[in-house]
């Protein structure tokens, strides 16, 4: 075989492996993100009335919209939608929450909570309290704002939304915040998580 041809191979292989190991090496976006994401959801019963609570929440966050995820290595970072890194927590964003007696999930309620009373007092009553957390260390954050917001609250209705306005101050990007849903008795009913890293 002609030696230029081998040699001419050779080349060729260890310029693939070096492109191979260039694309791995090099930042690559894992996922974008958007102004508003699902946080979660739980449904569960209320006895002694059998009621099927929904409890969704959503949040509201437009400083991250088009923000993207990108893998370096074992590491990842967050670039926002300019391409500069985001190195703080999103300073303010909203949790919103919206508590139903209407039958939206298919699944069987995870859990049960005794709740006297009209249901739908309940809707109208339902508490929140907001953490953050940094590994074990947590931190309560009072609530700019909660507001209901859609069909007032002097209208008779199976479904509320509420709106729970953030500030955070400066956290840094590793982060995570969670809103805590009570019922008006101060009993946990669940919570929804918010974390961008």
């Amino acid at each position: 075989m002609n030696p230029r041809a081998i040699l001419s191979g050779l080349l060729l292989i260890v310029a693939g492996f070096c492109v191979a190991a260039s694309a791995r090496n090099s930042p690559k976006p894992v996922s974008g993100m958007r102004s508003n994401m699902p946080a979660g959801y739980a449904v569960m019963v209320l006895k002694p009335s059998k009621a099927t609570l929904s409890l969704i929440g959503l949040i509201e966050c437009p400083e991250l919209e088009g923000a993207q995820h990108v893998a370096e290595g074992l590491h990842k970072k967050l670039v926002s939608a300019d391409g500069t890194a985001v190195r703080q927590f999103p300073q303010r964003f909203s949790f919103r929450i919206t508590a139903s007696l209407r039958k939206i999930f298919i699944e069987a309620p995870d859990s049960s909570v005794d709740v006297a009373g009209d249901p739908r007092e309940l809707l109208l009553n339902l508490k929140f309290r907001i953490r953050a957390y940094n590994g074990l260390q947590a931190r309560e954050i009072v609530p700019q704002s909660v507001e209901m917001i859609g069909v007032p609250a002097d209208v008779p209705y199976d479904e509320r939304v509420y709106r729970i306005n953030v500030d955070t101050g400066n956290l840094p990007i590793t982060d995570r915040v969670i809103v805590e849903i009570f019922s008006p008795e101060g009993e946990l009913l669940t919570h929804f998580p918010f974390s961008v890293l």
